[in-house]
């Protein structure tokens, strides 16, 4: 008799232990000749060495599915144990599978432009209104780096510019202050890894999120690094980040051009690189229009709207304008 440990490393013990350990339940029954105790990524297994080694092999092959397709369901552990060929999900142009085994893809062309983009350059940048996905499919394509060793960090920030808001208003200390302007973030990180290896990879330093101002003087090796929101970057800052990117490092850059909330007269970092950048081999540009929007389908009739009362304030303004002009004449 020997004791084997086989170490879960790749996936959150919960989802490969099931509800109510459902799935150690049942991989015990399938082994009924060895003992076996499992504990948090731990997997211990006694037993003849022939059986205890089969035991690794078949726990490790579950595990791959279980990290590709992010669930696992007893069907597909009896397949993989009895030596059967598992179930395969349908995967033709997903990114990743996120939570409870929910395929990410690109839902329009823009979006699997952007896919190709990331995979072709090592700078991206998206562009587009509110609601066409572009920081969600931008953050899916750097997790699925990240799953697939592809790199080693996933870097996320963000200005923290103020749309309306005063900061200092807001309770707490400075965490708790830029929390909220990192919050969608959060909310799409939650919605593609279990919440035990989201924190797990937060507190390594391997998915990090923090504001623009926290990136200076730093060099990111082998790392995603995304920047959102863009447009509301001074010059500088712009720069700042884009100097940022290491060895085997890519970048994304989101941002909506109409949505700049920077003080008057001062001139956003995201139009100036835009200028600055054209024509520069290993950088791709993604320009979304509202008919990529992905929302509620009465986002883009907000949209819509708000484009329209712009657009006749404009010819408001320009009227008033000629017309005291004449006066004036």
């Amino acid at each position: 008799m020997i004791e084997r440990i086989v170490i879960i490393d790749n996936i959150d013990p919960q989802t490969f232990y099931g509800v109510n350990n459902a799935n150690v339940s049942l991989i015990r029954n399938l082994f009924p000749k060895l003992r076996m105790a499992a504990r948090g990524n731990v997997i211990k297994v006694i037993g003849e060495e022939g059986e205890t080694a089969e035991f690794e092999r078949k726990v490790k092959e579950i595990e791959a599915y279980a990290a590709k397709y992010n669930k696992l369901e007893p069907d597909i552990i009896i397949d993989i144990v009895k030596g059967g060929e598992p179930r395969q999900q349908p995967s033709a142009g997903v990114i990743i599978f996120g939570q409870n085994g929910k395929p990410i893809a690109p839902r329009n062309a823009n979006q699997a432009r952007m896919a190709a983009s990331f995979r072709d350059n090592d700078l991206t940048f998206a562009l587009g209104p509110a609601g066409t996905g572009k920081t969600y499919i931008a953050i899916a394509l750097a997790v699925a780096a990240l799953k697939n060793k592809e790199a080693r960090k996933l870097i996320l920030s963000r200005p923290a510019v103020e749309a309306g808001e005063k900061l200092g208003f807001l309770p707490g200390d400075m965490k708790d202050k830029i929390d909220p302007y990192l919050q969608p973030l959060y909310d799409a990180l939650e919605d593609m890894l279990p919440a035990v290896k989201l924190k797990e990879y937060m507190e390594s330093g391997t998915i990090q999120i923090a504001p623009l101002a926290f990136m200076r003087g730093r060099t990111l090796n082998d790392a995603v690094i995304i920047l959102d929101e863009a447009q509301n970057t001074t010059t500088h800052q712009m720069k700042m980040f884009l100097t940022r990117l290491g060895t085997n490092g890519k970048m994304i850059i989101t941002g909506d051009t109409t949505q700049i909330d920077l003080p008057r007269h001062t001139r956003s970092g995201l139009l100036q690189a835009l200028n600055v950048l054209k024509g520069v081999d290993g950088i791709g540009l993604i320009e979304y229009g509202k008919k990529d929007i992905v929302r509620h389908p009465l986002v883009q009739r907000i949209v819509d709207a708000y484009d329209a009362r712009e657009k006749q304030d404009k010819q408001e303004f320009d009227t008033e304008r000629r017309s005291a002009s004449a006066m004036n004449n």
